[in-house]
């Protein structure tokens, strides 16, 4: 029986970008991908639109649009699409940004060595040997070094990146649904390393390429910087902080709706 992968591609505000993430899905990457859901978290420019203006002008593609119910956050967007995968009978769910920073080429040959069959999860890495940056800042890449470094102290296993927008993972790791209570926000990555430490998931690194031209970076450095120390910090002392509750909103689900055309 062949594996299943699902790609999804969380977007919010990314109408410059989207055209070009989508642009990604040639013959070799739709060997391995048998869906792709762009997931539209409540963008306020004309992503959606681009979306669909891609689907119209592509309709033989296997791209659907959802849009979520709310404003869920990366983390919410994520936990929504690993529940998609879950129920709809996917062996793999895998993530790549809407912001067109990172590329899906970069995991073709780990598709065909079938590395991923190997593994719980493979985690792009921008900061391992083989990785390539372009336009991304000596400061801004020495803090993510710091923080890998600080992160691998507390789980004692070596770390490459707390959190790209390319990675892959096993549906099966992924359906007791563990992570539910992890942060909504840009945090979630950054819990789902430390859980992957207490759950023993088997993790992998990969090194992809990442570049910033025209994106607009959500990330409010400072405040994320002490909140992750904070996180790493609270799990080295007790390992069980893992299973608390973390989000500032408490959901009972994580639902969105398929959107077939625009609205006017």
């Amino acid at each position: 029986m062949s594996e299943k992968i699902l790609l999804f591609i969380p977007a919010y505000n990314c109408e410059k970008q989207i055209g070009r993430v989508l642009g990604q899905l040639d013959g070799e990457v739709l060997t391995y991908i048998d869906e792709v859901m762009v997931v539209n978290n409540r963008s306020t420019d004309n992503t959606e639109k681009e979306v669909l203006s891609f689907m119209d002008r592509h309709p033989k593609l296997p791209v659907k649009l959802v849009r979520n119910t709310e404003n869920y956050g990366l983390g919410g967007s994520q936990k929504m699409s690993f529940l998609y995968a879950c129920e709809h009978g996917f062996d793999y769910v895998c993530m790549l940004h809407g912001d067109d920073q990172g590329d899906i080429h970069d995991f073709l040959p780990m598709f065909k060595k079938g590395i991923h069959k190997r593994h719980d999860c493979v985690l792009g890495a921008r900061f391992m040997r083989g990785s390539k940056l372009k336009g991304y800042s000596r400061f801004r890449t020495f803090g993510n070094i710091v923080y890998d470094f600080i992160f691998a102290f507390v789980t004692r296993q070596r770390i490459f990146d707390l959190g790209s927008g390319l990675n892959l993972y096993k549906t099966s790791m992924l359906k007791d649904k563990f992570f539910f209570k992890f942060p909504d926000n840009l945090m979630f990555n950054y819990v789902m390393i430390l859980a992957s430490h207490y759950y023993k998931h088997d993790i992998i690194f990969y090194p992809v390429s990442w570049r910033e031209e025209d994106q607009v970076s959500n990330v409010k450095m400072m405040n994320q910087a002490l909140t992750v120390l904070k996180m790493a910090k609270e799990y080295f002392f007790d390992h069980e902080t893992i299973k608390k509750e973390y989000r500032e909103t408490v959901r009972e689900a994580y639902t969105c709706e398929k959107i077939t055309e625009a609205e006017e």
